[in-house]
């Protein structure tokens, strides 16, 4: 069973190749400063709980585009790999034909992430910053997980499903600061990257700081892994 938050359809390439539909999962390890979706951190108790069998009924619908499309089903949240087992079930039962990618921090535990890397066909994940010292002003967490996680998908040989996601966060890094981000994933052997700005208004953000944030949080579409 998993508690899920929101359930959004007929996403085109912000979550994946083709027709996606977005789960948005209950619950996050991190604190960030600028939440995208403070929604994950709602009581349980007022949150809609699924079986993997039931959520595969309720997505069903869209079956006909995610097979037209290349598309499929896109877990996020949230922290979707806080549902290792959940996740595994709904990919035994769902057509083979569906992708499922993961929207993740890797701010979990190894296990967790040995049980889906493997089943996922993309791994989109947000790295916040390398910088520890920068990622722990920004989460309220050290990156001690994200790096062995990363670390692990090396080994495994994983990573070229992986999409490493390298946010301008305005008043915490720098350009300097995910370029140095990214030379550092390169060098480990990660070859996709997405970088992006936050732009967050001071109503969103998830502090009582003054920092000088205009509009809302903008995401950029996801390219192609090839």
């Amino acid at each position: 069973m998993a508690r899920i938050f929101a359930i959004s359809r007929h996403r085109i390439g912000t979550d994946g190749m083709g027709v996606t539909t977005l789960v948005a999962m209950l619950g996050c390890p991190l604190d960030c400063r600028y939440c995208l979706n403070k929604q994950c951190k709602a009581p349980a108790s007022k949150t809609p709980e699924y079986s993997a069998a039931g959520l595969l009924e309720e997505v069903m619908i869209d079956d006909l585009y995610f097979q037209a499309t290349g598309g499929g089903i896109t877990f996020g949240g949230g922290e979707p790999l806080l549902y290792p087992d959940f996740i595994a079930e709904f990919k035994s039962l769902c057509p083979a034909e569906w992708k499922m990618n993961i929207e993740t921090s890797l701010a979990v535990p190894q296990q967790n992430v040995e049980k889906i890397v493997p089943l996922a066909d993309c791994m989109i994940i947000d790295t916040k910053d390398l910088d520890n010292s920068i990622y722990t002003a920004y989460t309220g967490k050290d990156n001690g997980l994200l790096m062995s996680n990363l670390e692990w998908i090396i080994e495994a040989g994983l990573q070229d499903k992986c999409l490493l996601r390298l946010p301008l966060i305005k008043g915490y890094n720098s350009p300097r600061c995910v370029s140095r981000s990214r030379i550092k994933l390169a060098a480990m052997g990660f070859r996709h990257f997405d970088e992006f700005n936050y732009i967050i208004s001071k109503d969103e953000a998830n502090t009582d700081d003054n920092r000088d944030n205009a509009a809302d949080v903008r995401l950029m579409g996801i390219p192609e892994l090839s």
